[in-house]
């Protein structure tokens, strides 16, 4: 069974999330929508299949983070989310939530054993 299959985002805390957006849009051409900005990507043997990486500043009081203390999450993708959490429950690994669905994916959490936070994606049609 594949697990990760690739980085589905970088999310980072900042004190002004909107203002870091239009320095990062300004200066560095990021092009920007609500949550961040999205790097678009191929699946490689699979040209029609394609995928984005979302970089997404959040507020530094922002509590989606939690239970971890770092100023940073990792998204991961994932093929098949349901089989994947049940392998981790299997070996011992924190979940921290179940998995939900939206009409872009579904979504879990888990703890790496440092205490960073890590959210899973499988992203739909995948």
């Amino acid at each position: 069974m594949k697990r990760v299959t690739g980085l589905g985002g970088i999310f980072f805390k900042c004190q002004d999330p909107e203002k870091i957006k239009q320095w990062y849009k300004t200066h560095l051409g990021l092009d920007m929508d609500q949550y961040g900005a999205k790097f678009m990507w191929q699946q490689e043997g699979d040209p029609g299949r394609k995928g984005y990486t979302l970089w997404s500043p959040f507020s530094d009081k922002t509590k989606y983070f939690e239970p971890s203390s770092r100023d940073f999450m990792i998204n991961y993708t994932v093929e098949n989310l349901e089989a994947l959490v049940a392998e981790l429950k299997k070996e011992g690994v924190t979940v921290l939530d179940e998995i939900e669905t939206y009409d872009y994916g579904k979504f879990v959490h888990i703890l790496d054993i440092e205490g960073n936070k890590i959210e899973l994606w499988e992203p739909m049609g995948d």
